[in-house]
């Protein structure tokens, strides 16, 4: 009896393996394993085409690098960055930063490191070269023959006499400035690969008054020397505010360059200062939908390249402070308006990460909190998880039109975007596009949704803003109907079970720091989420030193001690990351010569 029984154990077993072997894993992963509740992030490594983010670089004291804000970018799947602007001021890639002596060119030493940071995090990088140039472009008459950088406060329009908003206009103010566009793209050779001619020239960045013609010859210059100094770099045109076809069309016919421009880039902020839904068609302008025009205009241009892509490189709505509307609002509108974009194949660029808060725009725009010497200095707003868990969910995925969905009608009617992975996995979102209201006042209502050529087997909803994942079944007799799913004003997703196939790393460590021990140096920084199971030191011996691995601790260490007597002159700096069975974490902060003025020798610990 036991040895029959044995037997009959035995073939089941070897019916459910061979059952196993021709499920497709996914699907068999999805039909077994239990889904979490909540989204799992991606990490920036683990997204090859995705959304983009604008920041400041670190600068201390209201940016300090070693605050937890910098690194969340990489934990929340940013694939893209722009940089350049200190808010609305110069930052460390700009001309009066980069040319302070005429005819010499630096950059603080740094700038290096936020560079190779994101670089080696897996974010692409676009810079803007801008603005103007004292030493140059001043309408004084009496160019100063070194300059220092204003402080962040100042902002457009500035039209004091040396201000860095007059633009190079005349041939030899442009001939200046394609000097420092060459000396930038070789100096970043490899790492950055697009480069922006300005800010939203066509307003007030641009002194006295924006003008087109002026504007396009410069970028025609501009865009021969960048490909000129790297063939494989991208010139970047506009960076308008809003969708200007006006002054972009004339700035088209003043370049007489339309082949040079490798990406054309605007700038959405519905309404700005009022809430203004993305999605809006009534006749406002500066929404997704009023873009539409521009791009026709642009891709209808004679000369213009078939590959031209666009970008909305920066985009923010809903803000908190802006009238009727708050926190709720913005972490509705993030979502929605990134996807319209994504739908139309324009990549977004949410402006911000985090605001430098001595500058004009103090705590507004930043989806982390600027310091403001509160307790929540530099904590996520609820748009930044709503970014995070767009950038996880719809980055690596293209609009699928072969996907069909139907809904039941509604006023506004609803908005369906089916996209489809890099590997073939099937996602639905959709949404009520309404002007949402502060206080998060709708209420969910049951709708029946009917998708056919998805794939989707084992259905999920994800609620985007929040990340919560809930298990669907199709309708009884069906499988393709799903019966009494929520539709709100915020963006819902349904996928199958096997869509979440990353595994979780680690958030990177923050705030390293290093003090004086006895003998030698003390480590010490913050570990955050992801189950690290790890954590590497390494050590750097000057500033274009190559990393090497000192020390593996174990995943709960926050500290790490080195002696040893210093046997060279050169600054040494440090830097963790936290890791697990998966992968690895984004790097912390760099802390060298600026935090600790000690030397250690080169074989200590």
């Amino acid at each position: 009896m036991i040895h029959s029984q044995l037997r009959a154990v035995s073939k089941l077993s070897v019916l459910v393996l061979a059952a196993c072997l021709l499920l497709p894993w996914p699907q068999l992963l999805s039909a077994e394993k239990d889904l979490p509740d909540h989204l799992i992030p991606r990490r920036s490594s683990q997204i090859h085409d995705g959304f983009g983010i604008n920041s400041d670089l670190p600068r201390a004291p209201y940016l300090p690098w070693n605050r937890w804000w910098w690194t969340r970018m990489f934990d929340a799947g940013v694939n893209f960055i722009r940089i350049g602007q200190y808010e609305n001021s110069s930052d460390y890639t700009s001309w009066d930063w980069v040319e302070r002596k005429r005819g010499e060119y630096s950059i603080v030493p740094e700038l290096d490191d936020y560079v190779d940071s994101l670089v080696e995090n897996g974010v692409h990088i676009e810079i803007q070269l801008l603005y103007g140039n004292p030493l140059y472009t001043s309408p004084s008459g009496r160019a100063p023959q070194s300059i220092s950088p204003e402080p962040g406060g100042f902002h457009n329009p500035d039209r004091s006499i040396y201000s860095a908003y007059w633009p190079p206009v005349t041939p030899q103010q442009i001939t200046a400035f394609t000097k420092y566009v060459t000396w930038m793209v070789n100096h970043f050779r490899g790492r950055v690969e697009y480069y922006e001619i300005w800010n939203e020239p066509n307003i007030d960045y641009w002194n006295p008054v924006s003008n087109p013609e002026d504007y396009g010859k410069l970028f025609k210059t501009s865009a021969a020397a960048i490909h000129g100094a790297d063939p494989n770099a991208k010139a970047v045109f506009g960076g308008l505010a809003g969708a200007d076809v006006d002054f972009a069309k004339r700035a088209l016919d003043a370049c007489d360059c339309a082949a040079a421009i490798d990406v054309f880039a605007y700038h959405n902020y519905p309404n700005y200062g009022h809430n203004l839904n993305p999605e809006a068609t009534d006749g406002h302008g500066d929404t997704n939908a009023s873009a539409k025009p521009l791009r026709d205009m642009v891709r209808g241009y004679p000369g213009i390249r078939k590959d031209l892509v666009f970008w909305d490189d920066e985009f923010n709505d809903g803000l908190p402070s802006w009238t009727n509307s708050d926190e709720s609002v913005q972490a509705k509108y993030i979502p929605r308006g990134m996807l319209v974009d994504r739908a139309e194949g324009v990549r977004t660029f949410v402006w911000l990460l985090a605001g430098a808060t001595e500058g004009n725009e103090s705590d507004d725009f930043g989806m982390l909190h600027g310091l403001m010497f509160r307790p929540n200095d530099f904590t996520p707003r609820p748009a930044f998880e709503a970014l995070r868990n767009t950038n996880t969910l719809f980055s690596n995925t293209r609009l699928d039109s072969s996907i069909n969905v139907e809904t039941d009608k509604s006023s506004p009617p609803v908005r369906v975007y089916p996209f489809r992975s890099l590997n073939g996995k099937a996602i639905v979102a959709y949404w009520l596009p309404m002007l949402s209201k502060p206080g998060d006042q709708f209420h969910a209502r049951n709708i029946t949704l009917r998708m056919t050529h998805s794939g989707i087997q084992h259905p999920v909803l994800i609620d985007v803003r929040s990340g919560r994942i809930t298990k669907l079944s199709w309708k009884a007799g069906t499988t393709d109907t799903l019966d009494a799913v929520p539709l709100t004003d915020s963006v819902q997703a349904i996928a199958d079970g096997s869509y979440f196939d990353w595994p979780e790393l680690p958030e990177a460590p923050s705030e390293l720091n290093v003090t004086k021990a006895a003998g030698g140096i003390q480590l010490t920084w913050k570990l955050h989420g992801g189950h690290p199971e790890f954590v590497s030191v390494e050590r750097r011996i000057g500033q274009k030193g190559a990393w090497q691995h000192v020390s593996k601790l174990p995943g709960n260490a926050e500290s790490f001690s080195e002696t040893g007597k210093s046997t060279t002159s050169e600054a040494v700096y440090y830097r963790v990351r936290a890791g697990n069975g998966a992968g690895t974490s984004a790097y912390s902060n760099i802390v060298g010569p600026d935090a600790f003025a000690g030397r250690l020798d080169r074989s200590g610990g």
